[in-house]
């Protein structure tokens, strides 16, 4: 039986599928930010093209699995 998804990583299926790339791609992209704010991050991800609530669901869990805060982070 297969575990459901739920919370942000719930998207990453539509993420993936919408602008092409894969979460680690994007990731990838988010990687020489870590350490700045969240919203600053988002802001990363929206002039790539991602919409907010996509961008939004990325960072928070790029921020908890990939050490994306940093000590200074909001």
């Amino acid at each position: 039986m297969t575990e459901r998804v739920t919370g942000p990583k719930s998207y990453f299926p539509s993420i993936e599928a919408k602008y092409g790339k894969t979460i680690e791609e994007w990731i990838d992209v988010l990687r020489p930010h870590a350490g700045e704010k969240h919203m600053d991050q988002v802001a990363v991800l929206k002039e790539q093209g991602m919409g907010h609530g996509h961008a939004n669901a990325l960072v928070h869990v790029f921020r908890a699995e990939h050490g994306g805060a940093g000590p200074e982070a909001g």
